[in-house]
């Protein structure tokens, strides 16, 4: 081989190395993406099971608590000597007992309904001969049960049977049972419903402290109160939904629950609660919760019905469904949080970042501007919130970051929603932020890590029924509990079919009988 050709193979296997080189740079910097994109998840994940969930930049030295997993076992031994005769029983099904009972100590008092026309059919006056037993329930009062047995008077006219020789006996007539064959009262199930949705207490919680105060219930039977109740609230549920549909401005929000018995899907599946609210500046405040076991944009068509109007909800394409007659209004909460997680990529103290600083320069702002009027609002946003914005924008355009990388994600999220975010500087009356919802999620979500699941979808949807009444009432000024005992007593009465105008007296802004202030430590 000449020195020409030795030459030319040298240059040769240079380029084959400098490509060879080339590519194994381009592997080495894929490769160093992916490890900062699974260092960003570890990190995220980490925050997420043992961190504070506070999105607030502050000292981050806070002690967790990991629960221990006290599993018990409790498939029996098998010890090697089990009998190998078959022997055959006859099970006989026991008799189903009532689950519920009352302790006969419990004090009692006596209700004996009376007749409102004390004349027979023929005029003459009616005397008392006794009492009729209707039932007996169980009333629950701060601090303590009773048990009430209720009569109707029986009388009989003296008169008609001097002239006819027969008995003519009338009956005072007692108002309908809350719910038929059982102890329940209106204030029995307010308080049980209180204390499942409004102070998160699971009904099997319940039953042992019911079973100390003197009376003995099932979970089942609890279950059932609750279902059945909800049947007799339902229709002002629906006027409620109604009304928030009439509204110019609405936020929402949905989030996963999980419900066992669904026909067609595994009890592991997801299903929804949806939630749909008045913005914070409305009159009247209706906070309405919706259960669906799916998540798609039908759902969404289903809730929000005729509305039309201004919708401020966060970036899910479910909402893209709504049609035009809906103008989305984005959050700058979520947005916020995707910036936040990038923020905590690194173990220790949140970073602040240049889109977080401008991010909370713009919430520094609207505290300001809280309790001003639209039209005040708008126009300072116009003025010194709109270039806030702006900024927030150059630096995205400008930002260098990978798709699958906490800023990447936090990126295609913010200008993703670029057109809805920037609508809220034409909406005085639309808060920064989707927060209010949030909130309303989180009253959920509290009572979801105590309860769990639904059993069934009946079960779900009276689950959203009784929240939208008691986030109502909240919401309204109402103290929660009273407002339930005051509708079951009330709607309870009504017929099978009530009119809106019937039901309109009992919508939580109209007066109602010893309305006490509901004072929200959130507010």
């Amino acid at each position: 081989m000449n020195e020409g050709d030795s030459m030319a193979t040298t240059v040769e296997q240079l380029k084959q190395a400098q490509a060879q080189n080339r590519e194994l740079l381009k592997e080495i910097k894929a490769l160093t993406a992916t490890v900062q994109t699974l260092t960003e998840e570890v990190a995220f994940f980490q925050r997420q099971l043992f961190g504070k969930h506070s999105e607030k930049i502050t000292d981050p030295n806070q002690l967790s608590l990991l629960a221990d997993d006290n599993g018990v076992f409790t498939d029996p031994e098998q010890t090697g000597n089990q009998s190998e005769t078959t022997v055959t029983t006859v099970v006989h099904k026991p008799k189903r007992k009532r689950c519920e009972s009352v302790d006969p100590n419990l004090p009692i008092e006596t209700t004996v309904i009376r007749r409102e026309n004390l004349s027979c059919d023929h005029g003459h006056q009616l005397i008392p001969v006794g009492k009729h037993f209707v039932r007996e329930v169980v009333h629950q009062i701060p601090g303590r049960l009773y048990r009430e047995q209720i009569f109707e008077q029986t009388y009989k006219c003296a008169a008609c049977e001097t002239n006819d020789g027969v008995s003519h006996l009338y009956q005072g007539t007692a108002p309908q049972a809350l719910i038929p064959h059982s102890l329940a009262t209106s204030s029995l199930v307010a308080e049980l419903l209180y204390q499942k949705y409004a102070l998160g207490t699971p009904l099997y919680r319940q039953m042992k402290a019911w079973r100390r105060a003197g009376l003995i219930l099932s979970e089942t039977t609890m279950t059932n109160w609750v279902i059945k109740a909800a049947t007799i609230v339902q229709p002002l549920y629906t006027l409620l939904h109604e009304q928030l549909l009439t509204q110019p401005y609405l936020q929402g929000d949905e989030t996963p629950f999980q419900v066992l018995r669904e026909v067609g899907k595994t009890a592991q599946s997801k299903s929804y609660i949806w939630i749909a609210r008045s913005i914070r500046l409305a009159a009247h405040q209706v906070v309405y919760y919706t259960y669906s076991d799916n998540r798609a944009g039908k759902t969404a068509q289903q809730l929000y019905g005729d509305f039309t109007g201004v919708l401020q909800c966060d970036g899910y394409s479910g909402y893209n469904l709504l049609g035009a007659t809906v103008t989305r209004v984005g959050c700058w909460a979520h947005v916020r949080r995707k910036f936040f997680d990038d923020a905590c990529k690194i173990k220790g103290q949140p970073t602040i970042t240049p889109p977080l600083k401008l991010l909370d320069q713009m919430f520094h702002l609207e505290r300001g501007w809280r309790d001003l009027t639209p039209t005040k609002r708008k126009e300072l946003r116009q003025e010194q919130l709109k270039p806030v914005i702006k900024q927030f924008w150059q630096w995205c355009d400008q930002a260098v970051a990978t798709p699958k990388s906490r800023l990447g994600r936090a990126l295609t999220y913010a200008q993703n929603q670029r057109s809805a975010l920037d609508r809220v500087l034409d909406y005085g009356e639309i808060d920064l932020s989707n927060n209010a919802t949030e909130r309303n999620v989180k009253s959920f979500v509290i009572g979801r890590k105590n309860w769990l699941f639904a059993t069934s979808p009946a079960g779900a949807q009276a689950n959203a029924i009784w929240l939208t009444l008691i986030e109502t009432a909240k919401a309204n000024g109402l103290d929660p509990r009273q407002y339930l005992e005051y509708l079951l007593n009330q709607l309870g009465q009504l017929p099978v079919f009530p009119t809106e105008e019937e039901l309109a007296v009992y919508l939580p802004w109209q007066q109602v009988p010893d309305k006490k202030v509901w004072r929200d430590q959130e507010a």
